[in-house]
């Protein structure tokens, strides 16, 4: 880190420089809450399929503050409509908005009941907090402000599509930040081109009309990066692993045999027991891990060999799977269960999906959804829904792309016996679904 008089800079790989003008948001960045975020992986475990892929939500989270920084600095220089009482509950809201991440990211959000967003508001609006106690010093109502943001409950629908929406400052950013860590290139886009071509127009972020291509080229870097670095077999196998390790821990705690949890939060967190905000924020990647690595010499068979497989990155390999017939996987179990490995913890069908833009028919209907892009034609003064103007985003719109994969042992798929059997099951219509790859190191070359 950098000093300078009046303002702290922070050296960072994706933006350059990060600028803290504002002492707020720098006695928010040294509340223990956010440096929590130092100890939490941006991509959970990722890095077990792309060894660069060790950064962590608190470098995301001074990200999407500079993202937003900079569009605040791009609308007045421009001297647009912007309401400047909102700047810094932009870019706190922006700062703060993944304080509530669970360990290892998105993975282990459902083990903990509740989605991170939910938890960020819980821990902002919580008195006993640093980050509530930095916030209520602007003025009483200022965390409840923040939360709102956090929730898209605020009364500003364009400060909270500036943090959450089509263009906002997170996809932004971490889009550029996994793609450089990973080391791969879908995810690069023009991102000073963007915030050029950002317009906020009546309570909306829009696009000026001559910023096209330019949206294209991002909404394209979004869809290769889901499915190349975040749908990735390999990515999600590991992510399968780590949840088969709690999910067996947890069933011992409940079965009166628990394993022995030194960290009393995860304790309590396997025991299924009501987390409080002190609890939460006392789980971490290293509480985690620490764990895993204690339990990798359990005496309950299960348990260690789960956490031996996802510390030596021994993980469940995969093949294709695109019926998901019911039926099928009931025999599928059957056949983990006669090879000796319980179905419960050694099988999985994974579905990986999501939707690239919302796409919506209609101006009238458009004008009453959040999410929408559209182009602004300053001439005439109107909106322009983005899909009706470009071929690629109306073909991302439209698609609703499935990917079904079962996973399971590699002993069970390698041997002469069960082998067979599973790939006779898996096949699709009567045709030989797609083999597996022998190795992970396979299937990380077609990263």
């Amino acid at each position: 880190m950098a000093w300078r008089e009046g303002e702290k800079v922070f050296k960072d790989p994706v933006h350059g420089y990060i600028y803290v003008h504002d002492p707020l948001i720098w006695d928010l960045i040294n509340t223990r809450e956010m440096q929590r975020l130092r100890r939490i992986r941006q991509l959970g475990t990722a890095y077990l399929t792309y060894p660069g892929g060790e950064h962590s939500r608190f470098s995301h989270a001074l990200g999407v503050y500079e993202v937003l920084r900079q569009m605040l600095s791009h609308f007045a220089r421009n001297g647009y409509d912007w309401p400047h009482q909102y700047d810094r509950l932009v870019t706190v809201s922006g700062l703060l908005h993944d304080i509530g991440h669970a360990p290892f990211s998105h993975a282990l959000e459902p083990i903990f009941g509740a989605h991170h967003e939910r938890w960020s508001q819980r821990i902002i609006l919580d008195p006993h907090t640093e980050v509530h106690r930095v916030l209520a010093q602007v003025s009483e109502d200022f965390p409840r402000q923040v939360a709102e943001v956090l929730a898209k409950r605020h009364p500003s629908r364009l400060v909270v599509s500036m943090v959450s929406g089509q263009l906002d400052a997170d996809r932004l950013d971490y889009l550029m930040r996994d793609s450089l860590f990973t080391g791969v290139d879908y995810g690069q886009f023009d991102l000073a081109r963007i915030l050029r071509i950002l317009v906020p127009w009546k309570d909306r972020l829009v696009v000026k009309r001559s910023g096209l291509h330019t949206v294209e080229a991002y909404l394209l870097a979004r869809y290769f990066m889901y499915w190349q670095v975040y749908f990735h077999p390999v990515c999600r196998a590991a992510e399968i692993g780590l949840k088969k390790v709690l999910l067996r821990a947890q069933d011992l705690s409940r079965a009166s045999a628990p394993p022995e949890v030194p960290h009393p939060a995860l304790r309590r967190l396997l025991a299924m027991e009501p987390l409080s905000v002190a609890d939460y924020l006392e789980l971490d990647d290293f509480v985690v891990l620490t764990a895993v690595a204690n339990w990798r010499h359990h005496p309950d068979p299960i348990l260690s060999d789960l956490a031996r497989r996802l510390l030596d990155r021994r993980l469940l390999k995969y093949r294709e799977y695109p019926s998901g017939d019911p039926y099928r996987l009931r025999d599928i179990e059957a056949t983990i269960a006669e090879a000796g490995f319980d179905p419960r913890y050694y099988c999985e069908v994974d579905e990986s999906g999501t939707v690239y833009y919302d796409y919506y028919l209609g101006e009238e209907s458009a004008d009453d959804e959040e999410g929408a892009l559209f182009l602004w034609d300053p001439e005439e003064g109107r909106l322009t829904e983005m899909s009706r103007l470009s071929q690629p985003i109306r073909a991302i719109a439209r698609e609703r792309q499935v990917e079904r994969r079962l996973y399971l042992p590699e002993e069970v798929l390698e041997s002469p016996q069960w082998g067979a059997r599973i790939r006779s099951l898996t096949a699709a219509g009567g045709l030989r679904a797609p083999g597996f790859l022998s190795s992970v190191e396979d299937d990380e070359a077609d990263g």
